[in-house]
């Protein structure tokens, strides 16, 4: 059984999900260009001409395995601007990536997913770090929402699209305070898709 959360399962018309992506994009790039509630600073609004973005790459568009964790611990994520956020641990997602890294024989991964401890149903927050990180990528990390349409339970499995992998607005401004990825969402592979960031 898969659940994307998006509607899209895993037989997808590459040609007809990259064109819905490169929609997305676009109108991600006006809301940060025009809306009064861009993260881009509103004197800066004038020569912001779009994000960047790695090339979409449906090598990238995973099926993960769900485990749950019916007692979640709680999860103290540093900010940027020095404080914490209290996290529950509600999901661990293992997936494979075909593009291992030589030294990463199995090619097997995990990334935890997250909800805040004072809020209830709300999308799976899944930060995380990967060797693009600080180089193509935020310093800060990049994060993954996820929207299932049921209660996921062990061994029902979710689309990841790293394609839709996203920089927070605290890269855009001081204004903001975003949680950072904890060291168990480091990943030690190279995941070049979704958001870039050049600072």
């Amino acid at each position: 059984m898969s659940d994307s959360g998006d509607g899209t399962g895993d037989d997808v018309d590459v040609d007809r999900w990259r064109t819905e992506l490169e929609e997305k994009r676009a109108e991600k790039d006006e809301f940060f260009g025009t809306h009064p509630q861009s993260p881009i600073p509103p004197d800066d609004r004038d020569a912001f001409d779009g994000l960047s973005y790695f090339e979409p790459d449906p090598t990238y568009r995973v099926t993960a395995t769900v485990e749950t964790h019916d007692d979640p611990e709680v999860v103290l994520m540093e900010t940027t601007a020095g404080g914490e956020m209290r996290y529950l641990r509600v999901r661990t997602l293992e997936f494979t990536l075909d593009r291992e890294e030589p030294d990463l024989a199995d090619g097997m991964f995990e990334l935890a997913a997250y909800r805040l401890e004072s809020s209830g149903d709300q999308p799976l927050f899944v930060p995380f770090r990967d060797k693009t990180t600080g180089q193509q990528s935020y310093g800060g990390g990049r994060y993954m929402e996820l929207s299932p349409d049921r209660e996921l339970t062990d061994g029902d499995e979710i689309l990841l699209d790293f394609n839709l992998a996203y920089t927070p607005f605290c890269a855009y401004s001081d204004s903001y305070d975003c949680p950072l990825p904890p060291e168990e969402n480091w990943l030690e592979v190279t995941i070049p898709a979704g958001e870039r960031f050049e600072s």
